[in-house]
């Protein structure tokens, strides 16, 4: 397994990364079965996949339960990534809450629940304003430097609050969704933390499912997708005659559209992390696989031309 280095001075973990959100229901969504997705991220820690990515809220405490269960005795196997932030209520998002206070309450239930002393690398989910940077940052650093955390992480923020961050404590890596269909970070927030020495994990690598190859419109009645404008009527027709380049590209060489678009983002830099969600063993190899993907130039100029930035059309979550 590669390794790749969180900040300038940070942690040397795995290339790809395990996104463990999925396990728990968030938006609304079934618990997948616990025994199974312990027994994934068994496997993940088996092939040398050591990134663990979880959030207090997932699952309302769910995911980090999960995590801390499939983690006994294997402490030193993993390396744990925890977001905060996030207030739900019955799968519904109601905001943020990053006081000082708040951060300090909820690393302690984060601590028990996942059943550790340090947790590595935590994170607020987002930046909203309602809480001066300097404060939020400042908290973490006073947890690191009373050994409840290990490095500092942030997540979905703008390069202005990327470096306001910085400059109150060293941030080790910055969590982002990034895909072919999501380009927007590469014009100011990706190069503001390759210049930081930042390590930058990349989440949402095939768009919410657009670049699976398997996305037809219209989307079922009930989709989550269904939400943003990016999946409604005649964008979401145009988009996904965008991904049959990716999908003919994909069986030319051999591969899913799923392995290709984790390839990309794998292939943007040494420093750039997939963070790939699973929740079942079957998924693994796969997705492992994708890291060893190389494209041709003339294959990579054919993705960059065809999900050139604005190419797909409406926003979604990302776009804020």
């Amino acid at each position: 397994m590669r390794k790749i280095q969180l900040g300038t001075n940070g942690p040397l973990v795995s290339k790809i990364g395990l996104g463990c959100m999925r396990m728990s229901s968030v938006w609304g969504s079934s618990t997948n079965d616990e025994t199974e997705s312990i027994a994934t991220i068994h496997q993940a820690l088996d092939s040398g996949i050591n990134f663990l990515n979880t959030g207090d809220f997932y699952g309302a405490g769910h995911n980090e339960l999960l995590v801390g269960k499939a983690l006994k005795g294997r402490r030193d196997d993993a390396f744990i990534s925890v977001k905060f932030g996030a207030i739900f209520d019955n799968g519904r998002m109601l905001g943020l809450d990053i006081r000082p206070i708040a951060i300090r309450n909820f690393i302690n239930y984060s601590l028990v629940r996942l059943g550790i002393d340090t947790i590595d690398l935590y994170q607020p989910c987002r930046l909203d304003n309602s809480v001066p940077i300097e404060d939020v940052i400042g908290t973490v650093a006073d947890l690191i430097k009373e050994g409840k955390v290990r490095y500092l992480g942030v997540s979905e923020i703008t390069a202005d609050q990327l470096r306001k961050a910085h400059s109150v404590y060293p941030v080790s890596a910055l969590e982002i969704g990034y895909s072919l269909a999501d380009r927007q970070i590469e014009k100011e927030l990706l190069p503001a933390a390759k210049e930081l020495g930042i390590g930058v994990v990349a989440f949402a690598n095939t768009a919410e499912g657009l670049l699976t190859g398997e996305m037809k419109a219209p989307l079922p009645a009930g989709s989550y997708q269904t939400h943003f404008p990016r999946f409604q009527g005649d964008n979401l027709v145009k988009n996904l005659e965008k991904v049959e380049v990716l999908k003919k590209m994909a069986k030319d060489k051999g591969f899913t559209p799923t392995q290709l678009a984790i390839a990309w983002v794998n292939a943007q830099g040494e420093h750039i992390m997939p963070l790939v969600s699973m929740s079942r063993r079957t998924r693994l190899p796969e997705n492992l696989q994708a890291m060893e993907i190389v494209f041709t130039r003339e294959e990579m100029e054919a993705l960059n031309s065809t999900f050139a930035p604005g190419a797909i059309l409406g926003g979604t979550y990302l776009q804020r």
